[in-house]
């Protein structure tokens, strides 16, 4: 294939662009069907969940690779590269073979309001290419829910909801039952379904149960662990439960022993989620991906165990449509300088109107990520610059300071 042809794959995906959700099966099916139907090939192992799903999907993967199994991964989204959403082993997809791979679904795709989604594409892209590198076993996380995602399309051999909390109700409500049930729309009859125990009340635990039953699902609750070993890279007591999880599935898909276990947690690679960033002659940065009040909760509750609340100085931003508020209120109490600024997104909220929406209107914004981060790095203080509010604003954040 030339090298105009290959590239018009990944060009064809940018031209589909950013779009609000269009839940539905329908279109990621038929597309898999003219490619033979590739996520026949493979064991699957699908997540959901509010939050953690993609540290557990990541640790999943490399606990399975420790242990011999060839394994693919699959998230979203992305931070810095496309190409990360889709790994085969611990290698992220080389840029020509998703050029390649994406060429060959825009020539099958239907055009306009007919054909997938950005998506839809790349979740169609990741199974061909987990046929093509005849991977074992395909780790994969939902993007949104999970009955009407198009990641659904696996009949999973092992699904796993991570938590359930109220995010995206736009979508999945209105109720925080509702997010439950359409997250246990991944279940299937006769196999294991693990749910984590914290995180979730009682009403969407209830709903989980239910869906279990009414499925014939096999669920399984999964405590967190006592305590998180030396051995793993992710920080936080929140990992606690999703290593739990990625253990239990991990162990059902493939026998581990420990060595393998004690290699694949130490070779866990998950940015952007409590990632501690150094430069030479500027301040360190703490980078996370907080954009909902559990995910701001935890972040603040690990800022207090590491002895950060009060040292910390906050980048922050957001999408308009998150409970900002409610995301920003627990880590502005634990900084002394804030700056807010506005990802590189059709979706982000404006400083000056995050400024409102927040009850700060003295608070600093800046007209740039660039902008807003030089200021703050280039402040004194005793602790790391803290980076979150969303996982497009801590990607925007690696692009720049990965520059030399």
């Amino acid at each position: 294939m030339s090298t105009l042809v290959a590239s018009s794959g990944l060009a064809w995906l940018d031209e589909l662009g950013p779009q609000r959700i269009r839940p539905g099966l329908s279109r990621a099916r038929a597309l898999l069907a003219s490619l033979g139907n590739p996520q026949s090939s493979f064991v699957s192992i699908l997540i959901a969940g509010t939050n953690g799903k993609g540290s557990t999907a990541a640790t999943i993967s490399a606990l399975l690779a420790a242990g011999g199994v060839r394994a693919g991964l699959y998230t979203s989204p992305h931070l810095v590269s496309v190409t990360e959403r889709i790994r085969i082993g611990d290698v992220d997809v080389p840029r020509e073979t998703l050029d390649d791979v994406l060429g060959v679904v825009a020539r099958l795709a239907a055009p306009g309001l007919r054909g997938p989604t950005y998506f839809e594409a790349l979740t169609v892209a990741a199974f061909e290419l987990f046929r093509r590198a005849r991977i074992a076993v395909g780790v994969v996380e939902v993007g949104i829910g999970g009955r009407l995602d198009a990641t659904n399309v696996l009949t999973p051999d092992i699904s796993i909801v991570t938590n359930v909390a109220a995010d995206h109700l736009d979508v999945l409500g209105p109720a925080v039952e509702d997010v439950a049930r359409e997250k246990a729309g991944i279940f299937r009859k006769g196999q294991p379904a693990l749910v984590g125990v914290t995180g979730t009340a009682d009403g969407p635990r209830a709903v989980l149960h239910a869906e279990a039953r009414r499925t014939g699902a096999r669920l399984v609750e999964i405590p967190p662990l006592e305590a998180v070993g030396a051995t793993c890279p992710l920080q936080g007591a929140h990992q606690r439960q999703n290593l739990a999880l990625a253990l239990a599935a991990a162990c059902a898909a493939a026998p581990l022993d420990e060595g393998a276990v004690a290699r694949g947690l130490a070779s866990v690679r998950w940015l952007g989620r409590l990632q501690t960033l150094e430069r030479p002659g500027a301040r360190p940065l703490l980078l996370d991906g907080a954009h909902n009040p559990p995910g701001a909760s935890a972040l603040a509750a690990h800022l207090d165990v590491a002895g950060l609340s009060g040292h910390v100085d906050l980048l922050f931003g957001g999408m308009a449509d998150k409970d900002l508020p409610a995301v920003f209120a627990p880590l502005a109490a634990r900084a002394r300088r804030i700056v807010l600024v506005a990802p590189v997104s059709p979706r982000a909220e404006t400083p000056e109107t995050l400024r409102v929406r927040v009850g700060r209107p003295e608070l600093e914004t800046a007209r740039s990520v660039a902008e807003g981060l030089a200021r703050l790095e280039e402040a004194g203080g005793d602790g790391p610059v803290l980076v979150a509010g969303s996982l497009y604003l801590v990607g925007e954040v690696l692009r720049l300071r990965s520059r030399p």
